[in-house]
């Protein structure tokens, strides 16, 4: 049965093995693994940037990138529920000394530009200089407007700060705006990336490599961060295993995004229609809005109890927790989860039944 829990479980496909197999070693501390030279040269001419650096994690590229941008006892000006701030342990503080300056994330995702104007510090000893803002995008599955980020990248730039990117799904923001505006999806992820400094991509994630992600930057960035990753041990050796499933994903895994956000939306649809009409779970399940690959539902506390014991009899997959009194389950398609799965997901809701 599908697992809906993240799109961090998926398996590599066979075609992705086959890469990984046939993969021309080095050692990547000395920097000559052709297979990790190659995905980095590819995934920055691909992104717009001069360079790129593979690493073990995204948590670790995206504190690669705070620490570039940021000395001892600067600032960076972050959601309340960024990855960077929220869910990465508190690395920026603990391991850069850099002091995370939270603003309220917004009900559609984003950061208000009268938020981030007015954390920004004056240049006074009394305050930790303000270098940094950063985006991220999708944040919760949802898409940052790219109306938006150019306001933000505009004030950065009038205020003489830096802009980093934690594009962790990155792809998926992209998919979902050039399903809107009929464009390409490389070239809204290219557009998407332009106003940036720094940007940090996870490829095991929506593109379904094993491990690893990506920091992009300058050439002068990427060097810096080169010898901070280092630092952080994130310096691999034969690394080309890995970094083939990432060049793979991003040739192979990029377009195909498009069915994991179906999938969403009909798996949303299906479970908006039995909050309207099952006999149990009828006005006792949210369905909130989506847009790309990541669904949140709310369901009330008199039944969740038992609605979550039901799918885990059935061996449906979910996240879940505690918001507002309720049950808040998370449900994530991707690339291991197909319309049989969905549909499969959608029946069983459809059979739950109190017990007793």
């Amino acid at each position: 049965m599908p697992d809906f829990r993240s799109d961090t479980v998926t398996q590599p496909t066979p075609a992705m093995r086959e890469a990984m197999f046939k993969a021309p070693l080095g050692d990547d501390v000395f920097a000559d693994d052709p297979s990790v030279n190659a995905l980095q040269e590819h995934a920055a001419e691909l992104l717009g940037f001069e360079a790129a650096l593979f690493a073990p994690s995204g948590t670790q590229t995206n504190l690669i990138a705070l620490w570039g941008h940021c000395q001892r006892g600067d600032e960076a000006i972050v959601g309340q529920s960024w990855h960077t701030y929220r869910w990465e342990a508190g690395g920026m503080a603990v391991l850069g000394s850099i002091q995370p300056q939270p603003v309220e994330t917004q009900p559609d995702g984003t950061l208000r530009l009268a938020d981030i104007a007015a954390a920004i510090k004056p240049d006074d000893p009394h305050f930790a200089r303000t270098r940094l803002v950063v985006l991220e995008n999708t944040t919760g599955g949802q898409v940052l407007p790219p109306e938006y980020v150019t306001e933000v990248a505009q004030l950065a730039r009038q205020r003489g700060l830096a802009l980093h990117l934690d594009g962790a799904r990155l792809f998926n923001a992209a998919t979902a705006n050039a399903a809107r505006r009929g464009t390409d999806v490389y070239q809204e992820a290219r557009e998407l990336c332009s106003h940036f400094d720094s940007v940090s991509v996870c490829l095991s994630k929506g593109l379904g490599a094993p491990v690893g992600s990506l920091v992009l930057g300058s050439a002068a960035f990427i060097r810096q961060a080169r010898r901070t990753r280092k630092i952080l041990g994130g310096g691999m050796r034969q690394a080309g295993l890995l970094a083939a499933a990432g060049h793979y994903a991003l040739q192979h895994h990029v377009r195909r995004l498009a069915e994991d956000h179906a999938n969403l939306h009909t798996l949303a649809s299906g479970l908006r229609a039995v909050g309207e009409s099952h006999p149990v779970l009828r006005g006792r399940i949210t369905v909130h809005p989506w847009q790309t690959n990541i669904l949140f539902t709310d369901v009330q506390a008199d039944v969740a109890p038992a609605f979550t014991a039901w799918l885990a009899q059935h061996q449906i997959r979910v996240t879940s927790s505690l918001y507002g009194g309720q049950s808040r389950l998370r449900w994530v398609t991707h690339l291991d989860v197909n319309a049989a799965d969905v549909q499969a997901a959608l029946d069983c809701v459809a059979r739950f039944t109190l017990p007793g």
